[in-house]
């Protein structure tokens, strides 16, 4: 491949201006396969009860490089090497870290794709790619699969405090216009530092890390699990399973070719690692595949997938009440009769409009990973020791909740 014979400046609503130097980092952003995220929205459907975040995974994997490299900047300044090489490998890393995605991607995940995670899906990308630019993403991929010596450069790509966490938080407030997102990313930075091969804090900015644990906390209850979204995104997983059940059963059914070969097939994560033409169809795959099939589905003469089909178009979405217990077999049966009566449905059928399950929201998972505090005396204190002891309880505390969606019957 050519490189670029200038180096280019993005202009981010976030951060400002971007500057990317010429060479790998450029040739991969122009690539066909990364530039498929500009169609790929970081908030699925959260548009649908906040207007502004039509945000997309390519605004995202943009400013993620762009903390990398304040990252590694600022970790220099303590006395740190880093080196070119592991500095554009671990820029490679982070701007790569989604490229796996799909459209609407936890729907498509539970759907079509085999529960092959959209993290797998990246590495898979990654190699791919690696092949096409002969050998040049190999140190990236050691550090993004945590394989690398120096174990901190993984850690600033995937952590409980890693660049894609400081960006989408503060992204994703910005777009969907909750404030409580707000972090302050650039204090946080400037905290970053590196003892015995891991990411630690500066005790003088454990205020900051206790507020962009909170600020997640929140986002998640506001935005990525707020009822209409989850609402939402579990009718599109029904719907999506309707869609393949009916090809599935030779109904003719509208799709674009791209999202007719995964309707059509069921592709295992063996299938992808063995079959380089199933990567490159996922990689035809975006947002407008899903939008185009969706509106062609509301005239289908299958009631489930026109009805499911219109309620995401036309925002006239299943009700969904959230409780902190599961709900009772008797209130899940009774809903279930109701709307089988009502909607005239068989026991199948109704399962696509009547359905329950469970989300979970831990802002800091300190048994996973921990976010570990370089105290003034050179000692190191996990956050919870570190911290209001208060306040860690409650950041680290699994919430559970329950839903129960189904239509709309007055």
């Amino acid at each position: 491949m050519l490189s670029r014979k200038k180096d280019k400046i993005i202009n981010d609503p976030i951060y400002g201006f971007v500057h990317l130097e010429k060479g790998i980092i450029l040739e991969l952003i122009e690539h066909p396969f990364f530039q498929r995220l500009r169609r790929i929205s970081q908030l699925g459907l959260s548009y649908l009860v906040y207007p502004g975040a039509y945000h997309t995974r390519f605004h995202h994997a943009i400013g993620c490089i762009f903390l990398m490299n304040k990252a590694i900047d600022q970790i220099r300044k303590k006395g740190h090497s880093i080196t070119g090489k592991e500095a554009q490998a671990v820029c490679i890393a982070i701007l790569l870290h989604d490229i796996g995605h799909g459209p609407f991607s936890h729907a498509l995940e539970k759907s079509i794709v085999g529960n092959i995670t959209h993290e797998t899906l990246s590495l898979l990308f990654m190699q791919g790619l690696n092949k096409q630019f002969k050998g040049k993403l190999t140190l990236a991929i050691q550090i993004f699969k945590d394989e690398y010596k120096k174990r901190f450069l993984h850690q600033l790509v995937s952590s409980q405090l890693d660049m894609d966490r400081l960006d989408y938080l503060k992204r994703d407030s910005f777009y969907s216009g909750v404030q409580e997102g707000i972090i302050g990313t650039e204090r946080i930075i400037n905290m970053l530092n590196v003892v015995d091969d891991h990411l630690v804090i500066e005790e003088k900015g454990i205020y900051s890390i206790e507020k962009f644990l909170i600020a997640r906390r929140l986002m998640y209850w506001q935005v990525y699990l707020h009822k209409t979204v989850l609402s939402a995104e579990n009718t599109l997983i029904k719907i999506l399973k309707r869609a393949k059940e009916l090809i599935s059963d030779g109904k003719e059914v509208f799709t674009t070719p791209a999202l007719f070969f995964f309707l059509e097939k069921k592709c295992t994560k063996k299938d992808f690692e063995n079959n380089p033409d199933i990567l490159h169809q996922f990689a035809k795959l975006d947002d407008y595949d899903i939008i185009s099939a969706l509106k062609q589905w509301q005239n289908h003469n299958d009631f489930v997938l026109s009805t499911l089909s219109k309620n995401i178009i036309n925002r006239q979405l299943l009700k969904i009440e959230i409780q902190n217990k599961p709900f009772s077999q008797k209130a899940i049966f009774d809903t279930r009769t109701a709307v089988m009566k009502k909607l005239n449905l068989n026991k199948e059928e109704v399962d696509y409009f009547v359905f329950s399950d469970k989300v979970s929201n831990s802002a800091y998972n300190y048994e996973k990973a921990k976010i570990n505090i370089l105290m003034k005396d050179g000692s190191i204190k996990e956050l919870k020791d570190a911290s209001d002891q208060l306040l860690s309880e409650i950041i680290s505390r699994k919430v559970n909740k329950f839903f129960l969606c189904y239509p709309d019957l007055r």
